[in-house]
């Protein structure tokens, strides 16, 4: 159990347990170092109890999981006890995961800060879901805090600007209609790649967006002709029955072929935001039109020129 994706159900199972069955379990579990058992408490306190509960997303939930699949054999191999934690193993932990070299294909280096990130939130999660089953009320991590990256995200993976029409011609019409979901649309990869063709409503497209959140997106010309070229792949609509492993394979080869490096769809998605930037100067338009809830969140999707006010500062 401890390599797999566990279902959501088989978790909620925990959920159903009286509070004193449900500690033996938790404890037991802590107790002996059970990762595949500690991932149902995580994924049943996810799921029913955090802020999110139900509403947390698949993908929070196999991230939080795979903080805890490597979390667990380093506690135990490194002499952590999970249920009465010292205070510096949080720490310990955090050390370990900084010094740790990337796994990541064709990648040098050690972890990124956003990989520790979401690790550390995983295992924090952990230790919030086993204060739930009542099995400690340790918090080993409390005052452990991830160095943030200096190097802004925008830099460091900026927006695809003059790659996208290149790359379009070695695309077929289902990949190009992917590609321009997230470069002209602004959808997040996940979200185009669940668009039905039920979605499209004249000029306006309606998005199941990030923690459930709906909004309707417009669409430009452009979008729309393409949409209007491709027929579904199922019966319920869908345009793409790929899963995101295998629209990466074919956005990787189009993008070689064209000449330019993959950097993934998250840098065709600021492409929109940039360029709706560059159209509008109002990160509140932008920021809604990706879906986001903060402008802080939008300002790391948006490419702004380093003499951006020049001209507005000329004649002071």
């Amino acid at each position: 159990m401890s390599g797999e994706l566990v279902p959501v159900q088989t978790a909620l199972s925990f959920a159903d347990l009286t509070d004193q069955s449900l500690r033996v379990r938790a404890v037991e579990a802590a107790a002996t170092y059970d990762t595949g058992a500690l991932v149902l408490v995580l994924l049943a306190y996810m799921s029913t109890s955090s802020r999110k509960s139900a509403r947390t997303s698949r993908k929070t939930l196999d991230a939080y999981s795979l903080a805890v699949r490597d979390f667990v054999p380093w506690a135990s191999e490194n002499g952590m006890s999970l249920l009465r934690p010292g205070k510096r193993d949080g720490g310990r932990y955090l050390a370990h995961l900084q010094r740790r070299p990337t796994a990541g294909k064709g990648k040098q280096g050690v972890l990124s800060a956003a990989t520790i990130a979401q690790y550390t939130a995983g295992v924090r999660a952990l230790y919030r879901a086993l204060r739930w089953a009542g099995a400690t009320e340790a918090q080993p991590f409390e005052d452990v805090y991830v160095p943030s990256d200096p190097t802004p995200g925008i830099v460091k993976n900026p927006p695809y600007m003059e790659e996208i029409d290149p790359v379009l011609l070695q695309a077929g019409p289902r990949l190009e209609a992917l590609i321009v979901l997230c470069s002209h649309a602004g959808l997040r990869a996940s979200e185009a790649l669940a668009v039905r063709q039920g979605d499209v409503q004249g000029r306006t497209l309606v998005v199941q967006g990030k923690g459930g959140k709906v909004r309707r997106v417009p669409l430009g010309a452009r979008v729309r002709k393409v949409l209007e070229s491709l027929s579904p792949v199922d019966t319920d609509g869908h345009y793409f029955d790929w899963d995101y492993g295998q629209a990466a394979y074919r956005a990787t080869k189009a993008f070689k072929a064209a000449g330019f490096e993959w950097r993934g769809f998250h840098a065709a998605r600021k492409h929109s935001g940039t360029r709706l930037y560059q159209a509008t100067r109002d990160f509140t338009r932008v920021g809604l039109f990706l879906g986001h809830s903060s402008v802080d969140t939008t300002r790391r999707y948006v490419a702004v020129q380093d003499n951006d006010v020049a001209g507005e500062v000329e004649d002071w």
